[in-house]
């Protein structure tokens, strides 16, 4: 076994290596970009290197800096973590001839499963089944139109490389695919540089299972289950589970198989993911599953496997890659309960799920479960990296216990002033379709507005009032009966008078009711302070909100939510706009974001493509008709 490792990764993954390779006794390194040089994992490793400035492509994703890093340290072998270089086979090799020890699979597979038109062809010479579609070499807007075409609507456009819902577009209408083509290039360039795409038929109601493989350089590989993945937004998985439901013991073989097939038909070594889409229109059948991709890494939600085999995955990988054996045998590995994971994002559902950055003031995590970050109080969500800040993990005894024990953990999560998704992560997990099982990678959408957007509930506008009645701290000019704040009553007592204030800048009255409190009391705020209430942050305060904020569209300004760079705009000066329809398009966070028109007019002006813009900045003007 090595005795030094280099993770060539940053936050939550890389706290995540760390943690089993000190329990091994193996030296940890990080490297870190100047936006990270008081990050978690800096301080988490035994020793760290600074290898460049924020933005990824001279830091992260520059192989030959990571590659210094290690020789420098005297580092033995090069984890990859997921994303960034996890799946950059040129990087694999070049570990490799500079006599290190590279903790994935072999280049050749990475590269015959890295693309996905290619992984397709070698899958259907496997006799592994796939969805049907195009995987040309032909990539031409005339062709790819035609073929979706001859596949038929509603097609899903998919980037060739990488992964993680990016460069990925559904389009039902034949009048939206130049459009959903465009986005996906400008997706899949930004993020992979390869704007090629491929086209698969979309299943109108799908369900995403993947298996969890592992091999070894002795000719073994097994597997350890299927996941399903499939409560997804934007095809972006939000909550996943071992094992799927559902799953009848000649679904899990036929899937398990499959897999198996799959990984050996590329001599996979390491740890690795077979997907499948599976159409869930009558419940899981053993014909009506197809492989979509590999994943020739370790994944995000690999802790939900991890909890129900009672294995250490990471541990695997380490003893992989020295070349020992697998630790155990396929009918050694059983499945054991109930995992389940919720993917934390630093976002706000309120404004369509933009990315939200800035210093974590306030960071609670919920206790007695397993959470997984590279985020701590005190640190900061850059503009520069993934918006995932943690993973909320559960493991019960069956499932509904599970979805019960990750909804009430996901109602404890405290962070401001940066929104998150916990709130709606609790919505999903209440709901009684997720509770039954009943979902598919539709169920988001279908279900986004009451899962986005719950009303203020009456326990919030009680315990709020009651508190803020309370706080003299927050206004000292304020003065009532210190005996009477502090008992809540007695005899002879002047009335309550009720007050006005504000929740998340909506007026409400209330007065002191001195009640338990439901919400828990967060940081004070200018004038009011925060409270905490099933996920969701709510700013409470005696002062009306202050107007001109980034995204405010009341006077037709479309405003960045953050900084970014504008990589499209669909619509000139002069040109007639409807209500919600794209007028310029941001990148930010490795995402597309489309700021849509507040109401039909006539666009007045709109920046440039490919300005950098910083958070607040007028991204386009819509005037109303007169």
């Amino acid at each position: 076994m090595f005795k030094s490792v280099l993770v060539a990764n940053r936050g939550e993954i890389a706290c995540r290596v760390f943690r089993t390779a000190q329990r091994m006794g193996i030296r940890t390194i990080a490297v870190y970009s100047e936006a990270d040089a008081q990050a978690l994992h800096v301080r988490a490793a035994d020793e760290a290197v600074l290898i460049g400035p924020a933005a990824a492509r001279e830091s992260y994703l520059d192989g030959a800096k990571v590659l210094a890093a290690a020789k420098a340290t005297g580092a033995e072998a090069i984890h990859p973590g997921y994303g960034f270089l996890s799946e950059n086979a040129d990087f694999a090799e070049a570990v490799a001839a500079a006599g290190l020890i590279w903790i994935g699979p072999d280049p050749a597979s990475i590269r015959a499963m890295g693309l996905k038109d290619a992984a397709k062809e070698l899958m259907i010479q496997a006799g592994v089944p796939v969805t049907p579609g195009y995987q040309g070499a032909d990539q031409s807007q005339e062709t790819l139109t035609a073929e979706a075409a001859r596949i038929g609507y509603p097609v899903l456009i998919k980037a060739v490389a990488g992964g993680g819902g990016k460069g990925m577009k559904r389009v039902d209408d034949p009048a939206d695919f130049a459009a959903g083509l465009a986005s996906a290039r400008r997706e899949a360039a930004a993020a992979f540089g390869d704007d090629r795409v491929l086209i698969e038929r979309y299943i109108t109601r799908p369900r995403h299972i993947e298996v969890q493989v592992f091999g070894d350089r002795h000719g073994e590989v097994v597997h350890l289950y299927e996941r399903d993945c499939s409560l997804q937004r934007r095809h972006q998985k939000v909550i996943e589970e071992a094992p799927a439901p559902g799953m009848s013991e000649a679904v899990r073989a036929a899937v398990t198989d499959a897999a198996i097939k799959a990984a050996k038909a590329v001599n996979y070594v390491g740890a690795g993911t077979i997907e499948f889409i599976a159409d869930a229109s009558d419940g899981l059948k053993a014909d009506g599953v197809w492989f979509m991709e590999m994943n020739t890494r370790l994944q995000v939600e690999h802790p939900v496997t991890e909890s129900v085999t009672g294995v250490d995955l990471v541990e695997w990988q380490f003893r992989v890659a020295a070349g020992e054996p697998l630790p155990l045998k396929q009918d050694q590995i059983r499945l054991n309960g109930w995992a389940m994971e919720a993917r934390l994002y630093a976002e706000d559902p309120a404004t369509g799920f933009l990315p939200s950055i800035g210093r974590l003031d306030h960071f609670v995590m919920p206790e007695g479960i397993r959470v997984d970050t590279g985020v701590e109080q005190g640190g900061e969500v850059s503009q520069f990296y993934d918006p995932m800040i943690a993973k909320l993990i559960v493991h019960e005894d069956t499932r509904e216990a599970a979805a019960a024990r990750l909804a009430e953990a996901a109602g404890e999560v405290e962070v401001w002033p940066v929104k998150t998704n916990a709130g709606f992560l609790k919505r999903c997990l209440d709901h009684p379709r997720f509770v039954a099982g009943d979902v598919d990678t539709g169920f988001i959408a279908a279900e986004e507005g009451a899962l986005s957007h719950p009303m203020v509930s009456k326990a919030v506008i009680n315990d709020a009032s009651d508190l803020l009645w309370r706080s003299r701290s927050v206004n000292p000019a304020d003065t009532w009966d210190t005996e009477y704040g502090a008992v809540g009553f007695r005899l002879n007592a002047l009335p309550v008078t009720e007050h006005a204030f504000f929740i998340n800048g909506t007026a409400h009255q209330g007065g002191y009711l001195c009640g338990q409190p439901l919400v828990r009391y967060g940081p004070e705020i200018d004038g009011g302070f925060v409270v905490f209430y099933q996920g969701d942050a709510y700013e409470v305060s005696r002062r009306a909100p202050r107007t001109g904020s980034a995204g405010a569209v009341s006077d037709g300004s479309l405003r960045a939510p953050m900084p970014g760079k504008v990589v499209a705009a669909p619509v000139k000066a002069g040109d007639a706009v409807t209500k919600g329809q794209p007028v310029v398009v941001l990148e930010a966070m490795k995402m597309e974001h489309a700021l849509t028109a507040p109401f039909d007019g006539v666009v007045e002006s709109v920046a440039a493509v490919g300005d950098q813009v910083g958070e607040a900045a007028v991204l386009a003007v819509v005037k109303a008709p007169d």
